[in-house]
């Protein structure tokens, strides 16, 4: 299964999920994609087997990707800071890849109603389990 993980600013929550995808050993195969250099590294060193940067980066990993993970803004153009371009948001959003994205309600611009307030370490745990079974429903149909 091929696994996206977008993130941008220091890349720290993209750098945990894809440390507890290896740590889960789940049969993924972890592209960090960075709207920034350091975002990258971040994710690079926290264990994705590839990386890579920017606007384009995004829009052709999106066109392969089995699941897509990363905070919620990155359905918006300008959220992250500015970091999120348009073409990146329309890339991300119409990709058939599955979509976990992580209802984080600071620095994106949207707050999430009816979502429960959890810690980030938290709802990476509950990624690692959404990816657990998305496996699962893979291996079933092969």
């Amino acid at each position: 299964m091929k696994l996206v993980i977008i993130d941008g600013q220091s890349g720290r929550m993209g750098a945990l999920i894809a440390e507890r995808v290896k740590a889960a050993k789940l049969p993924c195969k972890v592209l960090a994609v960075g709207t920034n250099a350091i975002a990258t590294a971040t994710m690079m060193k926290a264990g994705a087997n590839q990386g890579a940067t920017g606007e384009n980066p995004v829009m052709v990993a999106c066109r392969t990707a089995d699941v897509i993970v990363g905070p919620i803004g990155i359905l918006s153009a300008d959220a992250l800071s500015g970091e999120i371009t348009p073409a990146m948001a329309v890339a991300i959003g119409q990709s058939a890849a599955k979509k976990l994205l992580l209802p984080v309600n600071r620095h994106c611009g949207h707050t999430m109603v009816g979502v429960r307030d959890l810690t980030l370490s938290q709802l990476v745990d509950e990624v690692v389990e959404q990816l657990r079974l998305l496996c699962a429903e893979e291996l079933i149909t092969m």
